[in-house]
């Protein structure tokens, strides 16, 4: 198993995260992840920074920062409480920051723009991690992905990389060939979203697609295929160097199991 393995929390309020960090805890999870979208962000998303920087010090804890869901009044108003989020930071080391613009991005203020600005504050060091989604040019026909990613790597404030889920690992391979390519990614961190395969994904997925999200038929339609390709999606990870990112639900001794098979097993 990759001891560096991160977990990402879904909860509802305040009492639900509690709970779900008492059984990482329990379980010896150090690494997670707090994601920016739903019903986290906003008041939650700022109450739950300072719950967990109070009370859980022994989390390694990534925020994932979405420029859509904490966007406020303007792009002026909007930007500025980035900035103090950032700043907070270096004031509290014992979390990380992923950059996203979310699910609609919001026209003028994109990661882009906001990684221009922030540039320009010559006294403020900062490393931020951005998204990044492999699916979207084949997929579909999105052709915009490589060169976002070099106008945000040009910055000087990435030091990693978060690839975004889908199940054709082709694709997968053919970007990350093209990215090694780019000087400055030599010394980045990569991370992989992973999801464990059941009947509920499954049913959630065809009921409502995830937006820009690619997962095959061959996936949906035949539980088994969905497990072997998951195996191999955590070979791939092991051998490219990219920690695994747990999406799925992982709040019980049996559903952990289940990460933790894949996660030991892989071909």
């Amino acid at each position: 198993m990759n001891n560096n393995t991160r977990f990402e929390l879904s909860f509802k309020n305040i009492t639900q995260l509690e709970n779900k960090l008492n059984f990482c805890k329990l379980n010896n999870i150090k690494n997670i992840n707090i994601p920016c979208k739903g019903l986290i962000k906003k008041e939650l998303f700022n109450n739950v920074i300072n719950y967990i920087s109070k009370n859980f010090h022994e989390f390694n804890v990534t925020y994932h920062y979405s420029l859509y869901h904490q966007y406020s009044k303007n792009k002026v108003k909007s930007y500025q409480d980035f900035l103090d989020f950032i700043k907070n930071s270096y004031t509290n080391r014992s979390y990380e920051i992923l950059l996203v613009s979310g699910s609609n991005k919001k026209k003028n203020f994109d990661s882009i723009d906001a990684l221009g600005f922030l540039k320009e504050e010559k006294s403020l060091k900062v490393k931020l991690g951005i998204a990044y989604n492999p699916y979207l040019k084949k997929h579909y026909n999105i052709s915009s992905e490589r060169e976002r990613f070099k106008r945000k790597i040009s910055t000087g404030l990435i030091n990693s990389i978060w690839f975004q889920y889908g199940t054709d690992i082709e694709v997968l391979q053919n970007e990350l060939t093209y990215l090694k390519k780019i000087k400055e990614v030599e010394k980045l961190n990569l991370f992989g979203s992973l999801f464990i395969p059941s009947k509920q994904l499954i049913t959630r997925f065809k009921f409502r697609p995830w937006k820009e999200v690619y997962i095959s038929e061959k996936c949906l339609f035949d539980l088994d295929n969905f497990f072997d390709f998951t195996s191999d999606l955590v070979s791939f990870y092991k051998k490219n160097n990219i920690t695994p990112v747990i999406e799925s639900d992982f709040s019980s001794s049996k559903k952990l199991d289940s990460v933790y098979s894949f996660l030991e097993n892989e071909r």
